[in-house]
């Protein structure tokens, strides 16, 4: 008898001890379950942080042109000059794509055709600076630039430049057609010797005419035989 009265208590205490583990173990699983509540701690950052990821991170920099960064509410275009730790200023200028215009003529003078570029399709529309001294490229930049100056619509400009020397061969075309079109008539009518042949001509007397034998001439000469042999 007295085995018959524990086993019902030895399966109570199992019970309860299963209907505890039941309970307590959903507990200790619940920040691996579900990991998007509100309770759950944030994820770790991988690689940059979201806000470097962004067109104006941190840093200012933008994710996608390269040179640029906002300053002030405008961006700032700037390149480091190849060997040196010092960097030549570009302009500052409304727009991030002017910007980055004004970094590509830059690139393409310091680090020639192999430079990495914004706009790599613009690249034989920029006009080259004169030298690579940091006034004449920053002046090719800021033409650069002009070309992505968006109007009031909100339309990139498309402007093509002109290339030094252009303007004198465009001038020395038209001139050419004009030439083309104007005709010298005293040089195909040789007109000083024309007028001079028409002036001996008004000197000369006309020639002779000359009468035919058989036309009737009445004159008195033409009848001084009938006049002899007339019978009065």
């Amino acid at each position: 008898m007295s085995n018959n009265n524990n086993s019902p208590t030895t399966v109570n205490q199992e019970t309860t001890t299963s209907r505890e583990v039941s309970i307590t173990l959903p507990t200790d699983q619940s920040p691996q379950t579900s990991p998007g509540s509100s309770s759950s701690p944030s994820p770790r950052p991988s690689g940059g942080s979201p806000a470097r990821r962004t067109a104006t991170g941190l840093s200012g920099k933008h994710s996608i042109f390269r040179g640029i960064r906002l300053r002030n509410g405008k961006w700032v275009s700037e390149i480091r000059e190849p060997r040196k730790t010092t960097r030549i200023w570009l302009g500052t200028y409304p727009v991030p794509e002017m910007a980055a215009a004004a970094y590509d003529v830059a690139a393409l003078a310091l680090k020639g055709p192999d430079a990495v570029l914004n706009f790599p399709g613009l690249a034989l529309t920029y006009v080259a600076p004169v030298s690579n001294s940091a006034a004449d490229i920053r002046a090719a930049a800021s033409r650069a630039a002009e070309m992505k100056q968006p109007d009031q619509g909100g339309d990139e400009k498309v402007l093509e430049p002109v290339q030094p020397g252009k303007e004198e061969e465009l001038e020395e075309v038209s001139c050419n057609s004009c030439s083309l079109e104007f005709m010298d008539e005293e040089a195909m009518l040789n007109m000083p010797t024309l007028l001079t042949e028409m002036a001996e001509g008004m000197l000369m007397s006309p020639p002779r005419m000359m009468i035919h034998p058989t036309m009737e001439d009445d004159s008195p000469e033409n009848h001084e035989g009938d006049n002899l042999w007339s019978y009065k």
